[in-house]
């Protein structure tokens, strides 16, 4: 595929983006880029959060890991639908009797405003984090595929693709990515089908001769038992359900969507719908890691992890399959950093500059306070994505998770705490209770070997970190009075 043709395609991708923008954004305000005037449509937002949840870690990582991993990571799939059940059910119901903007409101109102301030602090950090990580792993393939041999610099790449989603979510916000994210799932979605049904057609197999090849190469592997491995059932089960409670149920972008929903039944209508959609996707990200494994030995392609998919596209496809590829690739780009951003602006406006309370701000100037707000972090993704440049890791998957066990810890410790009891604690401490967690788990996690032997901690420290967290809180509460 020409430089020229990826262009070309990207530039329709965008402009498409931008109508969708400026439709959903007339006479948009700051409820709008908030919570979409609560109006937003619960099965568009159950679609498009698909997207957002997959992203582009998805779209490359788990069918490359399917190589060393087989179906492993179906364990922690299904922990995921635990969670989202218990999102669904326990959490949604929380935060719209309290009818918040910001579900980290819910800390002040329980714990107070040192944990309101930690809980947002944290989730500001865990989503930059880890929405650039991913936004890293995309842009740098679309740059040693197609834009290192026009002479492009990575730095441009990245400048151009983060102005592009600047563009299009900075007046409509939720509004506009409701709609921009069920665009972007659907093309990921079928990008994914059209090159796992090419791959059955290449190798003259039907989905069941597929299965049964991968079952003798020994790709189907799910259950691993061992108890010292990172991979064990449990642990990798307890990972999974704890990951979506913190990553979805105390997260600012995903709830954010969740709660423009104007219903609460809508609302949890919406999450079950996603749970279903999002579990057989990842079902049919694996199966295609499995095909793209069966088909490498037979064309001489070595590479491996993230490298596979992009090699087997690259070299092997037809032109109109690499299109369709990069679609479904920039589709997975978007909607990771598109809702991040913009859970960002609005966490940051409301948790940290308390735009909604400041009664010295008209409607006029809260709206320019956002617009710098949102500014100013699509600068901190330019220079965290530059970051991650630097970094050589052979699975962002990975890394992204062991972002998440963390920064995602202190949030968990603190929600589970104000939910699962009625204590109050001393105020001021907070903020070093929530650091102390992550920095615990740095030690152990460092030390594993001299405290463990063969034991090693996989996915399981997001628990421990909110363990940590948790008890934390105990030793500085007191009786509610």
């Amino acid at each position: 595929m020409s430089a020229v043709s990826l262009f070309c395609l990207v530039s329709a991708y965008f402009a498409v983006l931008l109508i969708v923008a400026w439709r959903t954004s007339r006479n948009a305000n700051n409820d709008s880029f908030f919570i979409g005037n609560k109006r937003s449509n619960w099965m568009l937002v159950a679609f498009g959060m698909v997207g957002t949840t997959l992203s582009g870690v998805t779209f490359i990582s788990v069918p490359g890991a399917v190589g060393r991993d087989g179906f492993g990571y179906l364990q922690v799939i299904l922990g995921y639908v635990l969670g989202y059940i218990a999102v669904t059910f326990i959490l949604l119901p929380l935060y719209y009797r309290l009818k918040l903007t910001s579900i980290y409101t819910y800390l002040e109102q329980r714990l107070g405003q040192r944990a309101y301030q930690s809980g947002a602090a944290f989730f500001i950090i865990s989503r930059l984090l880890s929405a650039s990580a991913r936004l890293y792993l995309v842009v740098n393939i679309l740059q040693l595929t197609i834009l290192d041999s026009m002479g492009v610099p990575f730095w441009l790449t990245t400048t151009v693709i983060l102005a592009m989603i600047l563009l299009y979510t900075y007046e409509g916000g939720v509004k506009t990515i409701v709609w921009t994210d069920t665009l972007q799932t659907t093309g990921m979605v079928l990008g994914l089908v059209i090159c796992a049904g090419w791959l059955l057609h290449a190798m003259n197999l039907g989905p069941l001769d597929s299965f049964a090849q991968m079952q003798a190469h020994g790709l189907t592997r799910v259950i691993t038992t061992s108890v010292d491995s990172p991979a064990n059932f449990w642990k990798q089960l307890l990972a999974g359900f704890f990951i979506v409670l913190a990553m979805t149920g105390m997260d600012q972008e995903t709830m954010q969507k969740n709660i423009s929903v104007q219903t609460l039944r809508d609302s949890q209508k919406n999450m079950l719908l996603t749970t279903a959609v999002l579990t057989g996707v990842l079902v049919l990200f694996m199966y295609l890691g499995g095909l793209l494994y069966l088909y490498a030995p037979t064309t001489g392609v070595t590479a491996v992890g993230d490298k596979l998919f992009p090699a087997v596209v690259m070299g092997h496809m037809p032109a109109a399959l690499q299109l369709i590829f990069f679609i479904g690739l920039i589709s997975a780009l978007f909607p990771s950093a598109d809702g991040a951003m913009t859970a960002l602006t609005s966490s940051f406006s409301i948790d940290i500059l308390g735009v909604q309370r400041r009664s010295d701000l008209t409607e006029a100037s809260r709206k320019r306070l956002r617009h710098r707000v949102h500014l100013a972090f699509c600068a901190i993704f330019l220079a965290l994505v530059l970051v991650f440049k630097w970094v050589d890791n052979a699975s962002m998957v990975g890394l992204v998770l062991k972002l998440t066990g963390y920064t995602y810890g202190p949030l968990l410790g603190l929600f589970a705490f104000g939910i699962l009891t009625r204590r109050a604690v001393r105020d001021r401490w907070v903020p070093v209770v929530a650091l102390a967690g992550p920095l615990l788990c740095y030690v152990i996690d460092f030390n594993q070997q001299s405290l463990f032997g063969s034991y090693r901690i996989g996915l399981e420290l997001l628990i421990l970190n909110g363990l940590l967290v948790f008890a934390g809180l105990l030793v500085i509460s007191k009786k509610p009075l």
